[in-house]
């Protein structure tokens, strides 16, 4: 089982990677593909199975719906973008019903550290809409924020 645990550790380095490229092409680009997000869903379901937490799964996705259901609602008022919505329902994918206040305190803290960093000119921002209100990309916080819940061992391997 210990060659399990290693390659559950493997896999939550490989999905830190990805993330981090997810949150730099969104830095640059403001895009987020939907092969990162499949590819992301993927190193889930291999992670669960690896690190024993399979049973977890359909709470997780029922988790990773609601949250999916509610930011389609700001997604129609044009508060938040389509790649956002997909990336916070596979973060909440991972996060499941355990680790959903963590990421939630830690999103929260990197978005409001991100917001600022925009205000201040340090990041860009991109201007939408009739107001031309600013629009950072999330996926920089989003990819903090699960890879802080890495870093704080809420996923790891289920005794």
């Amino acid at each position: 089982m210990a060659g399990a645990g290693a390659l559950a550790n493997a896999t939550l380095a490989m999905t830190a990677a990805v993330l981090l490229y997810a949150a730099c092409n969104d830095l640059k680009h403001f895009q987020i593909r939907n092969e990162l997000i499949g590819l992301l869903t993927a190193l889930f379901l291999l992670h669960a199975f690896l690190s024993g937490r399979w049973p977890e799964i359909p709470w997780n996705a029922g988790l990773a719906f609601v949250v999916c259901i509610a930011m389609l609602y700001f997604y129609s008022r044009n508060l938040m973008g389509g790649g956002d919505v997909k990336l916070l329902t596979v973060a909440f994918l991972w996060a499941g019903p355990g680790c959903a206040l963590p990421f939630a305190v830690l999103l929260s803290l990197c978005a409001g550290l991100h917001a600022l960093a925009g205000r201040l000119g340090w990041v860009a921002v991109q201007r939408v809409g009739d107001d031309r209100r600013p629009r950072i990309p999330l996926a920089p916080s989003v990819a903090a924020a699960v890879i802080g819940l890495f870093l704080l061992g809420c996923l790891a391997p289920a005794p």
